[in-house]
């Protein structure tokens, strides 16, 4: 049961939602208590174990970091999501405190051949998933759908479902891999080499540029290392590839232009670092933000799993290329922001010591140092650009936990036995083995059910609601997410085909999920923005009786997340609505409009640098026939127009209303650079570019 975790990243089950992540999440927290369960039993029942290695100091750095986790928790803004987390991400303390219960199964359970077994483990492992990505790459080439397969879209995630995820994972086990293969001979070795070359393989296929950036810093180091302290003939080769990688890194960089426009997605994400790119920018802008916002409340922070909170306060659409947040994409802010200070502290002291110990392993004439070092390098370094899942987490404590094992073994302590009391012990390991069922097998149901519903929101929606229902009947935390399922069913696919009673009842459901939501997760601003979408697309008959719940949904995404344009768009639709119910130019009418123009007007003053309110606002001047106005607002969201489907289709919605046929055309260029299978832009260009060869 203690190597058993190290499976988990080839584990993923179908039928579920979230099926590469979540499962692994139900597994590893599942293993977690099954394991504390044997050991509960094993050492009540007089089995020995090495119980003096908790007199360490360095033992008791995991137990500092988890209690000052449910510390910051319990003092933060929700304990019950911090400990439960979600099925898409399955971090949180639940998560957390799995980990930590292995670190400490692992310490006083292992003699120092159990850190090899560890790492074969991994290394078998590492390398099947990377096959994996390899076929995968290899189907999507040849257009064809293999069997056991998962279909990806964007970069490969492997059975990770995230290239990121996997990357890190992928980075952290090719260490093992190498250490692995040199406990074999012959076949098995060859073999074992071939899986630490697939892993890099991997892992470049994956184009995850933080993974990249470490392997090839970590890389570098141990070049130079053997530079200074191999034998004469690997100091010279050593040298020799120093020289080699100062120039490519040389002609890199002069040539990084061209290499960011190359068809292969590595070396093109890798080019294109820079402050200026999107992505880049908006990392950088994020991390800024963040750490300024964590060091409002330095010693607590704000609890696991809700560094969502920061990020609504200074989200800023012209700033951040995502919609929604619930990490930093680094791991250190992550720690500090969540946890404060003493919990950044802790988990520095955790990677600086498995750092020691290969440093110690390796100075005292055992090679296994070497590679404890490169695995919590590229570990370190990885995690300033992207965070942990709980398989890259549990390795990483895991290893740590061996690695001090083995370092305490050379004291020669031998292990020790507990009074004997297997009646005691038997009891205690059935206790600790009823939490399994609403800590992994509960959620699990709620998982499938919320497949259910997805599954069926068009084919058939009473089925679809019954498995919401019987979903939120089981009273686990899929509460969050289901609400978010439900406002993905419907603005998305059963607004656009449904109609009637179907068309209502898909509405209610998707309204009082969220509703309820709003009331149990106050702070959550997608929740409520999400909920002011639904009641504002609305059925007919129902827009008059939600004006009080939509203004309460809007107040809070104003209070928690005042530059989101949805939540703007929609009071200003809101006046418009208004308006449209009087006459044309009769006074309420031009009164909504102009209420619609000066709420537009506040937000394009918070957010000047944000092209499509400009256009929005072009259209509401049109609208009520002032011809100039409309002019100057198009002219402004033009001049800071940065890219983005949804304005590029405003800014054509308002040059093709005021015949302003060449700035439709270049914004008709826009949305097919974006969208090429839009049929609809693809045959207004055509129309537009044969009128003028006719002029």
């Amino acid at each position: 049961m203690l190597l058993t975790p190290a499976l988990l990243p080839l584990f993923y089950i179908e039928g579920m939602m979230y099926p590469l992540m979540a499962p692994k999440t139900f597994a590893l927290r599942a293993f977690a208590l099954v394991a504390l369960a044997l050991f509960g039993y094993l050492a009540l029942a007089g089995k020995e174990f090495y119980w003096q290695r908790l007199r360490s100091w360095q033992a008791w750095l995991p137990a500092a970091l988890l209690a000052i986790a449910y510390v910051s928790s319990a003092f933060g803004t929700d304990f019950y999501h911090s400990f439960w987390s979600t099925f898409e991400r399955g971090d949180g303390l639940l998560t957390l405190t799995a980990v930590v219960i292995y670190f400490y199964l692992i310490l006083l359970s292992a003699d120092a051949p159990w850190l090899a077994r560890l790492l074969k483990v991994v290394a078998w492992v590492g390398s099947l998933a990377a096959l994996y990505v390899v076929v995968q790459w290899l189907a999507t080439l040849a257009g064809v759908d293999l069997p056991f397969i998962a279909q990806h879209s964007g970069r490969l995630g492997g059975t990770l479902g995230n290239a990121a995820f996997f990357s890190a994972y992928a980075a952290m086990a090719f260490f093992a891999t190498l250490f692995a293969a040199r406990e074999y001979e012959g076949a098995w070795r060859r073999l074992l080499y071939a899986g630490a070359a697939l892993e890099l393989l991997a892992i470049l296929l994956a184009a995850t540029r933080g993974t990249l950036v470490a392997l090839l810093l970590v890389g570098f180091a141990c070049v130079a290392y053997l530079a200074w302290k191999g034998n004469e003939k690997t100091r010279r080769l050593a040298r020799i590839g120093i020289g080699g990688v100062l120039i490519l890194t040389g002609l890199f960089i002069v040539f990084r232009g061209p290499l960011s426009q190359v068809p292969f997605t590595p070396v093109a994400r890798l080019a294109s670092i820079s402050v200026t790119d999107t992505t880049v920018a908006s990392r950088l802008f994020v991390w800024k933000s963040t750490f300024a916002e964590a060091i409002r409340n330095p010693v607590l922070g704000v609890g696991a799993e809700h560094i969502d909170i920061y990020f609504d306060r200074f989200y800023d659409p012209t700033k951040i290329s995502e919609e929604w947040f619930d990490r930093s994409h680094n791991a250190y802010l992550d720690y500090v922001g969540q946890f404060g200070i003493f919990g950044l502290a802790l988990y520095l002291a955790l990677i600086l010591l498995l750092l020691g110990l290969g440093w110690r392993s390796s100075t005292s004439g055992d090679r296994t140092g070497f590679f404890l070092i490169g695995v919590a390098a590229v570990y370190a370094l990885q995690n300033f650009f992207v965070f942990d899942t709980g398989m890259t987490l549990w390795f990483f404590l895991a290893l740590t936990a061996a690695a001090l094992a083995a370092s305490l073994a050379r004291q020669k302590e031998a292990p020790r036995a507990l009074a004997p009391r297997p009646l005691v012990g038997a009891i205690a390991g059935i206790i600790v083995l009823v939490f399994v069922v609403p800590v992994a097998i509960t959620p699990w149901r709620a998982n499938l059910l919320a497949f259910e519903a997805y599954q069926y929101q068009i084919a058939d929606v009473p089925r679809a609601n019954a498995a919401t229902e019987k979903a939120l009947a089981l009273r686990t935390y899929a509460d969050l997410e289901l609400g978010y399922n439900a406002y993905f069913m419907y603005t998305e696919e059963q607004l656009r085909r449904l109609d009637g009673e179907e068309l209502a009842a898909a509405y209610e459901n998707a309204k009082g999920l969220l509703e309820r939501n709003l009331s149990r997760y106050p702070y959550d601003a997608r929740t409520a923005l999400y909920l002011a979408q639904v009641l504002a697309a609305a059925p007919t008959a129902s827009v008059g009786a939600d004006q009080e719940l939509l203004a309460l949904a809007l107040a809070t995404v104003f209070e928690r997340s005042p530059k989101r344009a949805q939540a703007w768009y929609i009071l200003a639709n809101l006046s418009i609505s208004e308006a449209n119910r009087h006459p044309a130019g009769s006074q309420g009418r031009r009164e909504g409009y102009a209420a619609a123009i000066d709420i537009l007007g506040l937000y394009s003053e918070q957010v000047p640098g944000l092209a499509e309110p400009y256009y929005v606002l072009a259209q509401l001047e049109y609208a009520r026939g002032d011809k100039v106005a409309a002019a100057e607002a198009a002219a402004k969201g033009k001049a800071v127009y940065s890219g983005g489907l949804s304005t590029a289709r405003r800014a054509v919605q308002y040059y093709e209303t005021v015949l302003d046929l060449p700035n439709a055309a270049y914004f008709l260029r826009e949305v097919l650079r974006v969208d090429p299978h839009d049929e609809a832009a693809q045959a207004d260009l055509e129309q537009i570019e044969a009128y003028e060869r006719t002029q």
